[in-house]
């Protein structure tokens, strides 16, 4: 379903400006942008468009009191939250897997 289509059909007879939750998941976006969200969403608050494979967020207005925006694209990687993991060898020639601030040393337990 098109992203307009479903704006329309998450409005279900209410204004936009009533509106302060929007499920836009799995639409269709065309040419990878925005389409039927605008500036009369004035109360949204939540925002979720997993997996409607934007391209650009240049359509997004500006929604003032949005506090939650989700996106799921796994093309999208933040390195930051990414947890670093490495292989060493243990004391008895076995591998383990070891966080990257794990500084190697066993615990004495």
């Amino acid at each position: 379903m098109e992203m307009k289509k479903k704006i329309n059909m998450e409005l279900k007879n209410r204004a936009p400006e009533e509106v302060t939750e929007l499920v836009l998941d799995n639409c269709l976006c065309v040419n990878g942008e925005i389409e039927g969200l605008n500036d009369t969403f004035k109360e949204l608050e939540f925002l979720s468009m997993a997996n409607v494979e934007l391209s650009s967020l240049a359509r997004l207005p500006s929604l003032n009191k949005l506090r939650k925006d989700e996106e799921d694209d796994d093309d999208y990687v933040d390195e930051g939250e990414e947890e670093e993991e490495e292989e060493e060898e243990g004391p008895r020639g076995e591998k383990r897997k070891r966080d990257a601030e794990d500084d190697g040393e066993e615990d004495d337990d």
